[in-house]
C-alpha cells in the first residue's frame, strides 16, 4: 500500500470512534456548542438523538438530531458560535459540526473560519496530540 501524504488539501472529519475510544462524550461536546436559546429548549444532551424536529420554513415534522439540527439551522450562525478568542482546535471541530462533520480540508477549513493560515490548522490536525477526533480521511 502507498504512504499517505497529508496535505492542505487532504480531508479531515470528527473519527466518533477516537471519542468511545477515549471515553469522551462526544454528544455532550455538540451540546457545548449550542446556543443560549437552543440550550434552554434541550436542558440537557441526553434524549436529544430522536426528536420531532419542526423545519423553520417549511413547518415539516420530521425525526432529527435535535443537537445537530439546532447547530445547523441556528446556533453556528450566531456571531459568537466561532469568536475571535476561540482557540484554533475548537474552531475547526465548532466547523465541522456546522458542516455536519462532511469532511473539509485545512484550506476548506481556512475559508470558513479565518484563522491561522492553512498550513498553520495542518499543523494543529496532524499533531502528536488528536483533538476533538479530528482525523484525516484515509483514502479507499
Amino acid at each position: 500500500m502507498a504512504q499517505f501524504k497529508v496535505g492542505v488539501e487532504t480531508k479531515f472529519h470528527i473519527d466518533y470512534g477516537w471519542w468511545e475510544r477515549e471515553d469522551r462524550d462526544f454528544r455532550l461536546s455538540l451540546y457545548e456548542l449550542l446556543c443560549s436559546d437552543h440550550k434552554a429548549m434541550f436542558p440537557t444532551h441526553s434524549g436529544t438523538e430522536e426528536v420531532d424536529w419542526i423545519d423553520p420554513e417549511t413547518a415539516e415534522v420530521r425525526r432529527a438530531d435535535a443537537l445537530w439540527e439546532s447547530i445547523l439551522s441556528c446556533c453556528s450562525h450566531q456571531p459568537d458560535y466561532i469568536a475571535e478568542t476561540t482557540p484554533l482546535a475548537a474552531s475547526i471541530f465548532r466547523a465541522l459540526a456546522a458542516n455536519k462533520n462532511v469532511p473539509l480540508s485545512p484550506l476548506e477549513l481556512y475559508r470558513r473560519i479565518g484563522k491561522s493560515t492553512p498550513e498553520g490548522i495542518l499543523q494543529v490536525l496532524t499533531g502528536e496530540r488528536i483533538y476533538y477526533g479530528i482525523v484525516p480521511v484515509i483514502p479507499s
